[in-house]
């Protein structure tokens, strides 16, 4: 069965354009020139992906991104942002919000399919078998079902956050450079930056951690990158009292 894309464009050329690349690549696509009926849509029929602009009439994309990260039956839907607005400080506040990737306009219609794409493999379940549970204090990662649980609960994920965790809480106690974590987690999707990783990095812990401030498992390690550790027992204990 085709995926759905849901595409958030007021502009009707790039609509157009968009909406027949991809169509031409296999997929289902829905445009909507402004945000009007687009979340109640998509709690109906639930897409794969949202491509959406930031500046849209009726609201705006990036509140739309928030919305959608709030959404329990959208959370985990990929969003891809295609603006305009390139200025690096845009695209880490898309980043925050909690999108998967940022394309800047003018954009070459294969590089759109491509990076399309390239967001869909990542969440994607692993074909590798069933793989452990990995249970540390009141933090669970299950990485057959791609679902964190904390205390619990299940804690909504991008599947960039989730890959990202799952990957350095696989191998405790290394330390990962943030280039090591792009071709890890990221592959050839360039869009991301060293700041960019920070931004997932502070995502996770606000996750994770009871003080994302003075985290117990995701370290910076100054002028290295990032590790994750194991508190010690008696480091538990000291927390406890």
């Amino acid at each position: 069965m085709s995926q759905v894309v849901f595409v958030l464009e007021d502009d009707a050329d790039i609509s157009r354009l968009v909406q027949y690349q991809l169509e031409r690549a296999g997929f289902v696509v829905r445009v909507y020139g402004a945000i009007g009926s687009i979340v109640q849509d998509a709690e109906r029929a639930r897409p794969a992906l949202f491509l959406l602009d930031v500046m849209v009439p009726g609201g705006d994309g990036m509140d739309l991104c928030r919305r959608l990260r709030q959404n329990p039956t959208l959370s985990g839907v990929p969003i891809i942002f295609v603006t305009a607005r390139a200025a690096e400080n845009d695209r880490v506040q898309g980043l925050e919000l909690g999108a998967d990737d940022y394309i800047t306009k003018p954009f070459g219609t294969r590089e759109l399919v491509a990076r399309v794409r390239a967001v869909l493999r990542r969440f994607e379940r692993p074909d590798v078998g069933p793989l452990p549970v990995i249970s540390i204090e009141e933090i669970e990662i299950d990485g057959s079902a791609m679902q964190l649980r904390v205390r619990g609960e299940v804690v909504p994920t991008t599947a960039t956050e989730f890959r990202l965790l799952d990957y350095l809480a696989r191998h405790p106690g290394r330390v990962f450079s943030r280039d090591q974590l792009l071709d890890a987690v990221w592959g050839d999707a360039r869009f991301v930056t060293p700041r960019s990783v920070d931004v997932y990095v502070r995502r996770i812990r606000e996750k994770i951690e009871a003080d994302a401030e003075t985290p117990r498992y995701l370290k910076t390690m100054r002028g290295a990158g990032y590790r994750f550790e194991i508190p010690r027992v008696r480091d538990a204990m000291a927390v406890a009292s």
